[in-house]
C-alpha cells in the first residue's frame, strides 16, 4: 500500500531525522522532497501546495525549531496534515435501524464494484452481527450476476437476483420486497458501470435511488485510477449525491493520489478500503492509521484487530502450553500458519510494524514457500507430524513426491522445526544460553 509514496517521504524526513537541530533552510529543503514525492504519486498539485504550505507554517516556528527534538516534531507535523488530508478522523458508516437498511453502490465498469458489495456485506455481517443480502442489479455486464451469486455464498450473504432479463430499476424493487419480506437488516445494490460516465448510466442510477430510495450511497474507486478518480467522483456527486467513498486496489496501487486527493475534492469522507482479492481483504478507512503506515510508523492497531478477528483465542490459548511444555507439533504449527495466512498477505502483515515497513522496499517474500511448507507438512501422516524426529529418508522422500517439494527441502524443514522445539524447551527450563547462542549468530 503506497509504497513508492512511503519510500520517498520517509526517504524526505530521513535527513530531518537525522539532524540533531533544525533551521528554516533544513525545513524547506525536506519539505521540496515532500512535494516531489507527492506529485509523483498523483496528488493534486494544489492539494500539494496547501499541504507543505501548511506543514511549513506549523514547522518554522520557535516552538517546533527550539524544542528538544525538533526533527520528531516535524515527523509529527508532516503526520497530524496527512491525516487530514486522508479525511481527518474515520467516519462512522452508520444505518438506521430499518427493515432493511439500503446500501446503493456506485462506480465505472472495472473498479470492483461488485467485489466490493460482497465484501461489505460479509463485514457487516461478520463486525456487526447483521443479516444482509445482495441485490444483482448490475444487467448490463453478462458475469456480473454469476460473480454476485459466488461471492454471496463465499460470505454466507444471500443474493437476490432475476437473470439479466428486464430492467435494472425492477430488479432492485423487487429485490427490496424480497429483503423486507424476509426481514433482513441491510440490502447492498449493486449497480452497472460503464467504461466512462454518460447519461444512460447517471439516469439508470437515479432511476433505481428514487425507486429504493437508499440510505446509504457509496461509491467505488479504483485506487489506481490516480487524478481521473477525483474527475469520476465530481461527476458522480453532481448526479448521485453519495455519502462516501470505498477505494479498491488500495493493494496494488504504488501512487497513492486518489487515496489522498478524493476527500479533499469532494468533501465525501473514505469510509473503506479494499487491499486484497479475498473476500476478507476489507477494512474500516483510518486517515490517522494510514498516514502512520505512510511515514513508516506501523500501524499496530490494525494488526491486533485483524489478529483478534482471525486467531482462535482457545486455539490459541492451547498453543501457548504446549509452548511452554514443549509439546508443540507440525500439526499445531500447519495450524497456527493458516490463521496468520487468514490475516492476509505476509508483506501486508509485517509492513503494519513500526520500522518495518522500509526494511522491506525491494525485498520478494514469496508467499508460495508457505504454501510449500503447508503441502509437505501435509503430505506427512498424523504419526509423523507429532514426532518428526521418526522421518528417516524412505520418508523425506514419500513426503516430498506428495507435495511436489524435494527430499533435502523436508529435512530442512524438520531441522528447523526441531530447533525451534528445542529452543522453547530450553527457554521453559530457564536456560537461556540457547536464546542468547542463536541471536549471536
Amino acid at each position: 500500500m503506497f509504497e513508492s509514496l512511503s519510500e520517498r517521504l520517509q526517504e524526505a524526513l530521513g535527513g530531518v531525522r537525522a539532524r540533531g537541530q533544525l533551521s528554516p533552510d533544513d525545513v524547506d529543503r525536506a519539505l521540496r522532497q515532500v512535494r516531489l514525492a507527492l506529485l509523483e504519486a498523483d496528488v493534486d498539485f494544489r492539494l500539494v501546495r496547501e499541504f507543505t504550505a501548511r506543514v511549513r507554517e506549523r514547522a518554522v516556528g520557535s516552538e517546533v525549531l527550539e524544542s528538544v527534538n525538533p526533527a520528531h516534531q516535524v515527523v509529527k507535523i508532516v503526520a497530524d496534515e496527512l491525516t487530514e488530508l486522508l479525511g481527518g478522523t474515520t467516519s462512522d458508516f452508520a444505518l438506521p435501524r430499518a427493515q432493511p437498511a439500503v446500501v446503493l453502490l456506485a462506480g465505472l465498469q472495472g473498479s470492483g464494484k461488485t467485489t466490493a458489495a460482497a465484501k461489505l456485506a460479509r463485514h457487516l455481517r461478520s463486525e456487526r452481527g447483521l443479516d444482509v443480502a445482495l441485490a444483482a442489479c448490475d444487467l448490463q455486464r453478462p458475469a456480473a450476476v454469476e460473480q454476485l451469486r459466488l461471492l454471496g455464498e463465499r460470505t454466507g450473504c444471500p443474493v437476490y437476483e432475476r437473470g439479466t432479463a428486464g430492467r435494472a430499476v425492477d430488479t432492485a424493487a423487487w429485490a427490496l420486497e424480497q429483503a423486507r419480506a424476509d426481514g433482513r437488516d441491510a440490502l447492498i445494490v449493486d449497480t452497472a458501470g460503464r467504461l466512462h460516465i454518460d447519461d444512460e448510466l447517471m439516469a439508470e442510477l437515479e432511476a433505481i435511488r428514487d425507486r429504493v430510495r437508499p440510505h446509504r450511497v457509496l461509491l467505488v474507486l479504483d485506487a489506481m485510477t490516480g487524478q481521473e478518480a477525483v474527475a469520476v467522483a465530481t461527476a458522480f456527486l453532481e448526479r448521485v449525491p453519495f455519502d462516501g467513498l470505498v477505494l479498491t486496489k488500495l493493494d496494488g496501487d504504488a501512487r497513492g493520489g486518489a487515496a489522498l486527493s478524493v476527500k479533499a475534492a469532494t468533501g465525501r469522507p473514505v469510509m473503506f478500503a479494499s487491499t486484497g482479492e479475498r473476500v476478507e481483504d476489507f477494512d474500516v478507512f483510518h486517515p490517522d492509521r494510514i498516514a502512520q503506515r505512510i511515514l513508516g510508523m506501523g500501524d499496530v492497531l490494525t494488526l491486533v484487530e485483524r489478529a483478534q478477528r482471525e486467531i482462535d483465542e482457545r486455539k490459541a490459548a492451547e498453543l501457548e502450553r504446549k509452548m511452554r511444555r514443549a509439546e508443540l507439533t507440525l500439526e499445531d504449527f500447519l495450524d497456527q500458519l493458516r490463521q496468520v495466512r487468514r490475516m492476509g498477505p505476509l508483506t501486508n502483515l509485517l509492513g503494519m510494524l513500526p520500522g518495518v515497513g522500509s526494511q522491506l522496499a525491494g525485498l520478494d517474500l514469496d508467499e508460495r514457500q508457505l504454501d510449500r511448507v503447508e503441502a509437505m507438512i501435509l503430505s506427512m501422516t498424523p504419526e509423523e507430524r507429532r514426532r518428526p524426529e521418526i522421518i528417516d529418508a524412505s520418508r523425506r522422500r514419500r513426503i516430498a513426491r506428495g507435495s511436489g517439494t524435494t527430499p533435502q527441502e523436508v529435512a530442512q524443514l524438520v531441522k528447523q522445526f526441531q530447533a525451534m522445539r528445542k529452543l522453547m524447551r530450553d527457554l521453559s527450563r530457564g536456560r537461556l544460553g540457547a536464546l542468547r547462542s542463536l541471536l549471536s549468530r
